[in-house]
């Protein structure tokens, strides 16, 4: 049988590596300001001579692994458009091992290295699991409707990932917006720029530039930009070489003393099979985006990647990332996984994860993830029976109600009492567990609009009718402008329109979306210089009386 000219890399890799690559990078950033929580500071031993090599480390295994097994894939169904499952550290378990394990046994011992310990067992612990899972996992995933699967996923997406994004995206328009454009551009349209490189590569060149050029210009719109020389000259003063070391020991410590560790297996054990359960869904989506990987090997390689994290020091989980078919659909094959191991290794051992951090925001490449996450999205009712889209779509519910909930929680956590007008009068980039307050209120004001207005210009897009894409967004511009869509005043914890040319109210805070109204004219014009003064004809489209198919196959490969 002749074998599949299956490539190490690709072009579309690189678009591929940057969405992974900020993904993961988040989680990192993550890792170093939660785990002050815990009383190791960013420039502790435990942080980066332990942590984060241990997490590097972990984070190439698997790269290497499921990039090794994308390549036998191919090379069995004689394939070159095989995509390798994306990996990395595992959100949901940073963030509940640290509040609820290592915050904890800080709190009682006020010892780092006792929280250290503990964060090292839940993370082995929950590899175990994960590892022990991958026995049953196909036999699960027959049983269980691919729409209860896939539902799931496009919930999460919605809300932790696509809405997570989107707001990073209006939180800073004059960072973000503009490389927003050219994403959409190239990945909805798939329309080829006029300079041999990816989109993704030239969102994030064009997003640096704006957070370095812009400030002196329009500083409201940058306040908290961590892009200064200052900042980077500090962070660069941690970096070094920081070998990884074995953590065994401190964790067989630990283990000998079960009176210590047992409470918080009511923790561990559920975040075990959440995160088995989350893996089995993760890779039934790449079987729906026609990459059909069995689940025992990939899970397996899951549980040992993470307990091989708790061997060299991190207390951070990793697991296989929902998001298969955004990369797929990119034109990503097995290249951009081994490309994000590599990277991440040598930011990591050499201490300069927090220089990378103030030389390129996070707002240059949010545009990829959030895309990859519409993907996942569509995804859920493309792939299931037309019949299950009810299903599909009661499934969105709880995973959105969760996202709102997980909203009200920490503003009122973090506002102390204080009032909504409060905390963003003191600084308009609070965040809460992650979220951000006032990204979210200005996407709020005017939604029916900014609905409407979006899915017009994506839909235009996708058409190749950029003229039309255009128009659409000096729409909106035109309502930004005019305090119909985004603008906002806040009186204690009422939220009120601030329409134009009306005088601002004293006893209430005021946001003006001029900002977001000039990325909108960016959006345009971006669309007319890249894409074309000219609407293309459309492509596929159904001849007048006659029905479109109801329920398409996804065009998942390139």
């Amino acid at each position: 049988m002749k074998h599949s000219n299956y490539p190490l890399f690709v072009r579309r890799d690189l678009d591929g590596f940057f969405a992974l690559m900020i993904d993961n990078l988040v989680q990192l950033l993550l890792i170093v300001a939660l785990c002050g929580l815990c009383g190791i500071s960013a420039d502790s031993e435990l942080l980066l001579q332990y942590i984060l090599p241990g997490a590097a480390l972990s984070i190439l295994f698997g790269n290497i692994f499921y990039a090794w097994q994308a390549h036998q894939l191919a090379k069995r169904e004689n394939r070159s458009d095989v995509c390798a499952l994306p990996y990395g550290i595992n959100t949901p378990s940073l963030l509940v091992y640290i509040f609820f394990v290592m915050v904890p046994v800080y709190q009682r011992t006020n010892s780092a290295e006792a929280a250290w310990q503990m964060g090292l067992l839940a993370c082995f612990g929950s590899g175990v699991i994960e590892f022990a899972g991958a026995f049953i996992a196909d036999r699960v995933r027959r049983v269980t409707p691919r729409a209860a699967l896939l539902s799931t996923l496009a919930g999460i997406a919605i809300g932790f990932i696509s809405m997570t994004f989107v707001l990073k995206i209006y939180q800073r328009p004059m960072i973000a917006m503009l490389p927003a454009a050219v994403v959409l551009l190239t990945l909805f349209s798939h329309k080829k720029l006029p300079v041999p490189i990816p989109g993704g590569l030239l969102a994030i060149i064009v997003g640096t530039i704006c957070a370095w050029v812009l400030p002196e210009v329009i500083p409201q719109m940058l306040q908290g930009s961590p892009m200064s020389a200052e900042a980077i000259k500090t962070a660069w003063e941690q970096s070094g070489w920081y070998r990884p070391h074995f953590a065994g020991g401190a964790l067989w410590e630990l283990l000998k003393e079960p009176g210590e560790w047992a409470g918080y297996m009511s923790v561990i054990f559920p975040m075990g099979l959440f995160n088995v359960i989350g893996s089995m869904q993760n890779i039934e989506s790449a079987e729906a985006a026609g990459d059909s990987y069995p689940a025992k090997p990939a899970m397996m390689a899951n549980g040992v990647g993470t307990i091989m994290a708790s061997l060299l020091g991190s207390c951070f989980p990793t697991t296989i990332y929902i998001g298969h078919p955004g990369w797929k659909e990119m034109g990503s094959r097995a290249g951009y996984s081994t490309l994000n191991g590599v990277f991440f290794l040598l930011i990591c051992l050499t201490g300069t994860t927090g220089v990378i951090s103030r030389i390129i925001p996070l707002e240059a490449g949010v545009a990829i993830v959030l895309w990859i996450g519409m993907v996942i999205t569509a995804q859920a009712f493309q792939a299931s029976p037309s019949r299950h889209a009810p299903a599909v779509a009661l499934g969105l519910f709880p995973a959105i109600a969760a996202w709102g909930a997980t909203i009200m929680q920490g503003t009122f956590l973090v506002g102390g009492g204080k009032t909504l007008q409060d905390i963003l009068s003191t600084n308009l980039f609070t965040e809460v567990n992650g979220f951000l307050v006032h990204g979210l209120v200005v996407m709020e004001r005017g939604f029916i609009f900014t609905c409407m207005i979006l899915a017009a210009i994506c839909a235009c897009l996708i058409d190749g009718k950029y003229r039309s894409a255009a128009i659409w967004s000096g729409v909106a511009a035109l309502f930004a402008f005019l305090g119909l869509t985004n603008a906002y005043e806040v009186i204690n914890n009422d939220i009120h329109f601030r329409l134009a040319f009306t005088a601002d109210n004293v006893d209430g805070f005021t946001f003006h979306a001029t900002g977001i109204g000039i990325g909108y004219l960016l959006f345009a014009a971006t669309f007319l210089i890249l894409g074309g003064c000219k609407d293309e004809p459309a492509k596929d489209e159904p001849a007048p009386g006659e029905a479109e198919e109801p329920n398409p196959k996804p065009n998942l490969s390139h």
